[in-house]
């Protein structure tokens, strides 16, 4: 018995949000790790010393420009990457 189209389509629709929250849960997570073992020295009191709630923002901040722009040289080397391979695709007459 085949799938309709439209459940195929919802099931790749709940693959791919599943995949989307698996990386912002992994990215998380990882963002907490190094901004926590950077940042938190004092386990001695339940408080966040001010020091540490700064340098952890300050951690947070950094890690969000920084994954950011590394998405954005992504998305350009990819758009390069696609010109070319356009261009070449023209070039030798497949397209």
């Amino acid at each position: 018995m085949a799938k309709a189209p439209e459940s195929i389509s919802l099931d790749q629709l709940d693959k791919d949000q599943m995949k989307t929250f698996s990386d912002f849960l992994m990215s998380y997570n990882k963002l907490s790790e190094i901004c926590f073992t950077d940042c938190i020295r004092d386990f001695t009191s339940r408080d966040v010393k001010d020091s540490e709630e700064k340098c952890s923002m300050n951690c947070m901040e950094k890690y969000l420009k920084m994954n950011q722009r590394v998405s954005q040289r992504f998305q350009e080397f990819q758009v390069i990457a696609n010109e070319n391979a356009l261009a070449m695709a023209q070039k030798t007459g497949k397209h």
